[in-house]
């Protein structure tokens, strides 16, 4: 039966309308998954590599008390005996330096001014002979620079020269008492407490804790640093002055400041450059109540030597190292690296963590920054950014037309 007119119109616009709806839907389609965002990868985390150390393994002399730390590092890293506050003797005279020059400060090469020594410091010369503590010559109306004054007080440890200088700086000893208190407390150095300037005193006391940081502040300022680790010295009108530490230039020493007193037995605080890898570290020690100093300073070389191997350059993180790696959908991959080479010197066993932070990427150029790394050493953190290693490009539209549950 042939088809009316109007039936053949009819079905011919429902042809027309169907085939005109595919092609539309398939225009959609096509649009719609060919412009469509893709998914960003998230990138698989790899383990980081384990870095920590073994433990150094100082050896501590047999009696009195001792504690090591260095500069750079927060506080002691390691310590032997009675940590209690004690007699420190003239190293008592270290505190009275530190005291003196941030109210009469010098810088690198700088004399400082004149000073002109009295009949007072003649008395106070005979008055350290009295006690029976060690003294530097000292003539009424001699001209000495503040440096040659702190030459002639450290070097040899004239407890006379540390009550000139503080009565010229601060107008009698109990002003500079009040500013070394004050001192003290500003520094957080809890454990310590001066009656006097050069330690002669029994009631000049700190503990190892805290001559450690004082150690510290001494080898951060350049021109005690530099007057501690000379071996003698010549001062105007005084002589040739020799230093009271046999250790300097033996094994690294390069200071600080020997003690000795009844009550406080022989005491020494030491730094020593100690070289590791490309750099060096300036450790600081002190051991207090030795019998004497020949003993003592045997026992400190002991401890140098013990101490030096538990200092060690190691690499955190290594450039090209990958942190985390990429596979696209699409059949691409690539590898978020470590962008530089970071290293540190890492003292003993001390706890190394590394924590990577990786983000997800869709496309991206090869160098494009892709997270970072965190490496933390004791309290320190480190951070190393991360980037992509390969070129990450858009997968085009075909991929997204035959994909179109991943777009």
């Amino acid at each position: 039966m042939s088809l009316t007119r109007r039936q053949v119109y009819h079905r011919r616009r429902i042809a027309f309308f169907g085939g005109l709806a595919v092609v539309l839907a398939a225009i959609a389609y096509l649009t719609s998954t060919g412009l469509a965002p893709v998914s960003a990868t998230a990138a698989a985390l790899s383990e980081p590599v384990a870095l920590t150390q073994a433990a150094a393994q100082p050896v501590w002399p047999a009696q009195g008390a001792g504690a090591i730390g260095a500069v750079g590092y927060d506080g002691v890293l390691g310590s032997t005996g009675d940590q209690s506050s004690v007699p420190i003797a003239s190293i008592t005279k270290m505190i009275t330096s530190l005291v003196i020059l941030e109210a009469k400060p010098l810088s690198g090469d700088d004399a400082g001014p004149d000073i002109t020594f009295t009949d007072e410091d003649v008395d106070i010369y005979y008055d350290a002979i009295a006690e029976n503590g060690s003294v530097a010559p000292v003539v009424s109306g001699m001209v000495l620079s503040q440096r040659e004054a702190f030459e002639t007080m450290l070097i040899p440890s004239a407890n006379n020269y540390s009550v000139s200088l503080a009565v010229w700086a601060f107008g009698s000893v109990d002003a500079y008492l009040d500013a070394a208190t004050a001192y003290l407390a500003a520094h957080s150095l809890t454990g310590t407490t001066v009656a006097d300037t050069s330690g002669i005193s029994a009631e000049s006391v700190s503990s190892p804790a805290d001559l450690v940081e004082i150690g510290k502040l001494v080898m951060a300022n350049p021109v005690l640093a530099q007057i501690v680790a000379m071996p003698s010295a010549e001062i105007p009108t005084v002589g040739t002055v020799t230093n009271t530490n046999k250790l300097l230039g033996i094994d690294g020493v390069d200071g600080i400041k020997t003690g000795t007193t009844d009550e406080a037995g022989a005491c020494l605080l030491f730094a020593v450059d100690v070289p590791v890898g490309d750099t060096s570290v300036t450790m600081v020690g002190v051991v207090l109540g030795g019998d004497t100093h020949p003993e003592l300073n045997e026992t400190v070389l002991s401890l140098i030597d013990s101490v030096e191997p538990g200092f060690r350059q190691i690499t955190l993180v290594e450039a090209g190292t990958p942190f985390g790696s990429y596979t696209t959908p699409w059949g691409q991959s690539g590898q978020a690296v470590a962008e530089t080479t970071e290293s540190a010197v890492v003292w003993s066993d001390t706890p190394i963590t590394t924590t990577a932070d990786v983000e997800p990427v869709t496309v991206g150029e090869e160098g494009d920054s892709v997270g970072s790394v965190d490496v933390t050493v004791g309290s320190q953190t480190m951070t190393v950014p991360l980037v992509l290693d390969e070129t990450l490009t858009d997968p085009g539209p075909f991929w997204r037309w035959t994909h179109p549950g991943e777009v």
